[in-house]
């Protein structure tokens, strides 16, 4: 008998809290449910975002032939590639080098439209005269864009290895040369409502070696931000390029070497016994053994970002060609900075007197 009333007492628990427990499961299912729709929501959003965005970009300006582009940097690397790619598009460029050898090149293997002028970006006169020759080419139509590629990537390394001239002598070409350069031909770029293209640098976004390098790709973003602001009023477009390591002159592992090689020679000795005698030879194997290895050889994924700034109907902000630039750098500059530094820090050959 007792053990009947204990039965019948379980099976009434069992009632009592069996509904609140199917309640609760059967929420926690729709809840899931819910969520699942949401994210499935998301994902769509996404992909249609990035599809609507595809068809937008696929549009190009027309009348090519009667533009005109003004590339700097076109001896060699991205900007040669960019002066031949966008003449055989049908635009009228004008591509400025260095070197007499760098135009003769151009000259012979470009159609009649290219045209060629010297220019020495560190030097305000050349700046001048080169903007004088392209004002007299393109007349009333003004300029369609200007390209501002030239650079250079020496001297760099430890910060306590360089002087202020050896910072004074980049930022001459990679940041005051691009000011210099998009000021002497503004009016005939806002003459066309055209756009400017500015040649950065992932690492305008990242800072992972010492020296002014990365100081002068982080000007050139600044001044990038500021002068897309100043000029959307008068419908200018002003865009950056963020390559990451691509194998060109710049990335060249002998030239790097030869440039860390002539630092190491005229530090002074109490310099030299803070990094150790086997300092100079660790940061040459490295040099051989990972940047040989990581700069892409593929220049045109660049060079079509290039193209499209300057022909696409609705060009980005901002673009970052290179795998190491999308999925990795980027990403890093995100992050907190105890989390970058740890990553970059784990990187570095270590001094003799390192503190521990």
């Amino acid at each position: 008998m007792i053990i009947e009333k204990i039965d019948v007492l379980e099976a009434g628990l069992c009632l009592r809290f069996s509904a609140p427990v199917c309640a609760a499961v059967k929420a926690f299912t729709c809840a899931s449910e819910d969520k699942a729709a949401m994210w499935m929501y998301l994902l769509a959003l996404v992909v249609l975002y990035y599809v609507v965005r595809w068809f937008r970009e696929l549009e190009r300006v027309p009348d090519r032939g009667s533009k005109y582009v003004y590339i700097t940097g076109c001896d060699s690397g991205f900007g040669n590639l960019l002066a031949r790619h966008l003449d055989k598009c049908g635009f009228c460029v004008v591509a400025a080098c260095f070197t007499e050898k760098g135009e003769e090149e151009l000259k012979k293997s470009c159609s009649s439209r290219m045209s060629t002028v010297h220019l020495d970006v560190r030097k305000q006169e050349s700046i001048e005269k080169a903007a004088a020759f392209i004002k007299e080419l393109v007349g009333q139509k003004g300029l369609w864009a200007v390209v501002n590629n030239a650079g250079v990537s020496i001297p760099s390394g430890p910060c306590d290895w360089l002087t202020l001239e050896d910072y004074k002598s980049m930022l001459a070409v990679n940041l005051d040369g691009v000011i210099g350069v998009t000021l002497s031909v503004l009016p005939l770029i806002k003459k066309a409502r055209g756009r400017v293209v500015n040649v950065a640098s992932v690492f305008g976004r990242i800072t992972p070696v010492g020296g002014p390098y990365c100081v002068s790709k982080y000007g050139v973003e600044s001044f990038n931000d500021s002068l897309r602001i100043c000029m959307h009023p008068f419908g200018v477009k002003v865009l950056c390029i963020e390559p990451g390591f691509f194998k060109t002159s710049v990335t060249d592992t002998d030239l790097l070497i030869r440039n860390v090689k002539m630092l190491w020679e005229r530090l002074p000795k109490e310099t030299k016994d803070d990094y150790g005698d086997n300092y100079l030879s660790e940061v040459e194997t490295m040099m051989k053994k990972k940047l040989s290895k990581m700069p892409d050889g593929d220049l045109m994924k660049v060079v079509s970002c290039m193209e499209h700034a300057v022909s696409a109907v609705r060009p980005r902000t901002r673009y970052s060609p290179g795998w190491d630039a999308k999925f990795f750098w980027l990403p890093l500059s995100y992050a907190p900075t105890c989390i970058s530094d740890y990553v970059l820090l784990r990187e570095i050959i270590k001094p003799a007197k390192m503190v521990n």
